[in-house]
């Protein structure tokens, strides 16, 4: 599978208007898998609490989160790179729900999490380009802020396209550009969010090279954080790029 032709593009594109902006500065893919994997590791063990305390104390990153709920359907549902299972905790009570992340110290939080809340799932450590489940065995599958923290988007992409049936669907919240390319949004991207260490992505090419039919929607950070709902198609490929579908 082709990695998305956009990595690192810098040309200008026209607006509806013909008015001409600069594309998106999209990240190039880490020349070391392995050891951006390793290191990004490292750090999720040493902050695996204080993660914790930040997701329960920042109520606009929370509402980022919930902004996934709406769209899981089905019996079966898979939570990748879940990090301190609050999500979890908001909705694997109604699902058979199974969990996988990278990191052991987050997977031993989210346990913690889901006991207070009352709630269970599967939980196990692993890492999305290598799922320990069946072809097609997921309705739901849900990655919020993660995305951008994997080094090889298309290997994630066929993988989690993989353990979706289809017909079922994949649900990402995470950061890209603001499609109006808005002073603000664009500002965090560049400023904070790819600083920090985010993957910036033309995430709908690459799901859509992965078999799925992709829906976006900006729903914060002033249009930097997008929720994608992409459908998977019966047979790999040939997805259909769907347009925007409003601003939250």
């Amino acid at each position: 599978m082709s990695r998305p032709t956009l990595l690192g593009a810098r040309a200008a594109e026209e607006d509806d208007r013909g008015v001409k902006r600069r594309s998106p500065r999209w990240s190039d893919e880490p020349a070391d898998p392995a050891a951006w994997t390793a290191a990004n590791d490292r750090l999720y063990t040493r902050f695996a609490r204080l993660y914790d305390v930040v997701v329960r104390v920042a109520p606009v990153w929370r509402r980022w989160l919930r902004t996934a709920l709406p769209d899981i359907r089905g019996l079966r549902v898979l939570e990748v790179s879940f990090g301190t299972g609050w999500l979890l905790t908001q909705y694997a009570g109604r699902y058979r729900t199974d969990g996988v992340d990278l990191n052991a110290a987050l997977v031993e939080v989210a346990r913690r999490n889901l006991a207070r809340a009352g709630v269970h799932a599967d939980l196990h450590q692993g890492s999305v380009e290598d799922l320990p489940y069946p072809d097609a065995t997921f309705d739901t599958v849900v990655s919020t802020m993660a995305f951008t923290g994997y080094p090889d988007a298309a290997a994630a992409a066929a993988e989690l396209a993989r353990v979706t049936r289809p017909g079922g669907r994949l649900v990402v919240v995470d950061i890209a550009y603001p499609r109006d390319r808005n002073r603000w949004g664009t500002l965090l991207v560049d400023r904070v969010w790819k600083p920090l260490g985010d993957l910036v992505r033309d995430l709908p090419a690459v799901l859509t090279d992965a078999g799925f039919e992709v829906r976006d929607e900006e729903v914060g950070g002033w249009g930097s954080v997008h929720r994608y709902v992409a459908t998977r198609r019966s047979a790999p490929g040939g997805g259909h790029r769907a347009g925007p579908s409003g601003d939250v």
